[in-house]
């Protein structure tokens, strides 16, 4: 749609942070808005308190940001906000297959919220992780993913907030063939550990992809995170004070998380403005 010679996009943000204090809606939010100025477009979005109220946008929205969250990812299994979710992906991807319909919705998808979309897609084997990830880390691109729209512009590999007790392995390479979906990324190597790596980034059809990381991220809001006490000692102890220096070190690097911050979620938006305006 136009108003006054701008094109006014639409956008939902789905919180999936039950209700827990985060920085990473500050960062969405901050990206739309910043989005908007930069592209002078009209961006107006909602937002849908997922976990604690049920809440999912209907369709008349263009574009949809799901957030990270904590728990695991099957804490949800039987409850009426996971029917609700998985409800609201299988309406928006049924729009999406219909030819007739447009504009088309895309989604992507943030940690808490890839993990869901994984297990509705049945795109591997979502699980524990042996120990908690956190930190500043590489993520490494398939190929399908240096051709990704979504990660023009990064490095090979670019690095990301990782934040998890979950992790997507074993990918079902058939299943995601016959879908049409792709898996961009995969987690660091670590040769000195006998494990597979995980899955990072998926599209999941033309109009869905999602990141096990988080790409919303800002130096700004992991330094308030890391300073916090707790997190700072869990982060000591876990990791060792060196470990805790570093990632403070990496957050203001502008080749590392600023530079994802500033190419991921903009290039989906690029994408998805890009659809509501050739039409």
């Amino acid at each position: 749609m136009s108003v006054n010679g701008k094109t006014e996009v639409k956008a939902a943000i789905l919180d999936l942070n039950n209700g827990h204090p985060n920085q990473g809606m500050r960062c969405i939010r901050q990206i739309l808005k910043e989005y908007g100025i930069r592209k002078n477009v009209i961006l107006n979005w909602d937002e849908f308190d997922v976990r604690q109220n049920n809440a999912v946008p209907g369709l008349e929205y263009d574009v949809y940001i799901s957030s990270g969250g904590p728990g695991n990812p099957f804490d949800g299994v039987g409850t009426i906000w996971e029917d609700n979710f998985f409800n609201w992906i299988g309406t928006v991807d049924g729009w999406n297959k219909n030819q007739d319909n447009f504009p088309k919705k895309h989604i992507f998808f943030i940690c808490h919220s890839f993990q869901l979309a994984c297990r509705y897609f049945n795109t591997g084997n979502v699980c524990k992780r042996r120990s908690t990830a956190f930190g500043v880390f590489p993520i490494h691109l398939f190929s399908s993913g240096q051709q990704e729209a979504v990660f023009a512009g990064m490095a090979d590999p670019f690095f990301a907030v990782d934040s998890r007790d979950y992790q997507v392995i074993q990918p079902n390479y058939q299943l995601m063939h016959n879908a049409g979906a792709t898996v961009l990324a995969i987690e660091k190597e670590r040769p000195h550990v006998n494990l597979e790596r995980a899955i990072m980034a998926v599209r999941f059809n033309d109009y869905m992809v999602g990141t096990q990381f988080h790409p919303e991220a800002d130096a700004q809001g992991m330094s308030l995170y890391l300073q916090q006490e707790d997190k700072r000692d869990t982060v000591i102890e876990n990791h060792g004070l060196e470990k805790w220096r570093s990632m403070m070190e990496q957050l203001n690097d502008p080749d590392k998380i600023m530079l994802t911050y500033s190419k991921v979620l903009p290039n989906f938006l690029d994408i998805a403005l890009k659809h509501l305006t050739v039409h």
